[in-house]
């Protein structure tokens, strides 16, 4: 996670986000954009980051976003005949 964790809002400085938060949670700490929809899509065809449910809430662990983001990021590259 970032290291600027204590600069980031209270309301997503919780082990669990929910999906709206998960989204800002992306684009506060990883500048990277996903709407909350995008979030709710990837649930059902797969491809997002993992999940927990408390009843029928989804909650999104932190530490799971971060991975998320690890996993989907290609190396720097220099050109677009480098990309993966």
């Amino acid at each position: 996670m970032d290291s600027n964790f204590t600069n980031l809002p209270s309301h997503l400085r919780k082990p669990r986000l929910r999906r709206w938060e998960a989204a800002e949670y992306l684009k506060l700490v990883h500048g990277i954009e996903v709407a909350p929809a995008t979030l709710a899509k990837w649930v059902t065809v797969g491809g997002g980051p993992s999940y927990e449910k408390v009843n029928r809430t989804p909650l999104y662990p932190t530490a799971g976003l971060d991975a998320w983001v690890v996993e989907k990021l290609t190396t720097p590259v220099r050109n677009s005949s480098q990309s993966a």
